[in-house]
């Protein structure tokens, strides 16, 4: 059953949706790209709620990749947009 309320936290959400990103070597470059970090960069702001929320927006931005990821989480789309909302908040 696909969850909208979920007790996971934002970066939570972001981290596990982070790695089902970088899970794809395409979609790990297309990531890297759009969002102008380097592997290095990316590993040592991991937790950075920016990146987080760039890595959230980055799928909100195609749509399929969104769905997919919000499939593969057992998680409802919007609870990916919420959760780059609320780290964009911060």
């Amino acid at each position: 059953m696909l969850r909208t309320d979920t007790n996971d936290n934002a970066d939570a959400i972001a981290l596990k949706a982070l790695v089902w990103t970088l899970g794809e070597p395409d979609r790990a470059a297309r990531l890297l790209a759009t969002t102008g970090l380097d592997p290095q960069d990316l590993r040592s702001r991991v937790g950075d709620p920016v990146v987080l929320a760039a890595a959230l927006g980055f799928l909100e931005a195609h749509e399929p990749d969104l769905v997919a990821c919000a499939a593969a989480l057992d998680l409802k789309p919007e609870a990916l947009v919420a959760a780059r909302a609320t780290l964009e908040d911060r």
